[in-house]
């Protein structure tokens, strides 16, 4: 997927509230690929000038499959939390 698609994607994960600065971005994406957590390379298959495309490695993929446990895991907590603050909030 290309910088643009991923920016058109965003809200359908992040919400439709989300933002991305687009030079934000592809400096992350570099960093990504740096760190070995995203792969790119140009692709002239798409329509218009050649596009750089990004795609997850499987450490990447490995990476956010522990993220996504985590913020599962927080979610419990946070639910807890919140359950029972509204129980204790009359007091």
């Amino acid at each position: 997927m290309h910088g643009y698609e991923l920016i058109e994607h965003l809200p359908d994960v992040g919400g439709p509230e989300t933002r991305v600065d687009v030079g934000n971005l592809y400096r992350v994406l570099r960093a990504l690929e740096d760190e070995g957590i995203v792969a790119s390379e140009w692709s002239a298959e798409l329509p218009g000038p050649a596009k750089r495309t990004y795609e997850l490695t499987e450490d990447g993929r490995r990476l956010l499959d522990r993220w996504a446990e985590a913020l599962e895991g927080a979610q419990g907590v946070i639910s807890g939390f919140l359950e029972r603050y509204e129980q204790g909030k009359g007091r």
